[in-house]
């Protein structure tokens, strides 16, 4: 059985900190339990921590995206913080350009951009 990543809740946005590399059915597993919780917490924003990733393959980055999808579609902004260098190279030369995601370098930085996005969308 493949593990589960917690999602934590910070008020209204979710917390998924990713602390290992990911296998394929994980990355399912996460894809699943985070569409339940937006829904079940009314969540308005979701960040992806990925700081702990050394590598990405393509199926990873295409979930990422998938994910952030899956989230505007239930009416939750995405963030994706602490990418790499090695990763963001990886997702480059891969073609994968995570159209839709918003990205930030670290957990503070990605809730404001969130706070600010929130803010933007009520005026």
């Amino acid at each position: 059985m493949s593990e589960r990543i917690p999602i934590l809740r910070i008020g209204d946005t979710l917390l998924v900190s990713v602390q290992s590399d990911l296998e394929d059915q994980t990355v399912l597993n996460l894809q699943e339990d985070l569409a339940d919780q937006i829904v079940a917490r009314s969540a308005e924003g979701v960040i992806i921590d990925i700081s702990a990733l050394e590598i990405v393959d393509s199926f990873v980055g295409r979930m990422l995206a998938t994910m952030a999808a899956i989230s505007r579609m239930l009416d939750a902004r995405t963030v994706v913080v602490g990418m790499r260098p090695a990763v963001a190279i990886t997702l480059v030369e891969l073609g994968l350009s995570l159209g839709g995601v918003s990205t930030a370098l670290d957990l503070e930085k990605g809730l404001a951009k969130l706070r600010q996005s929130a803010s933007s969308a009520s005026q």
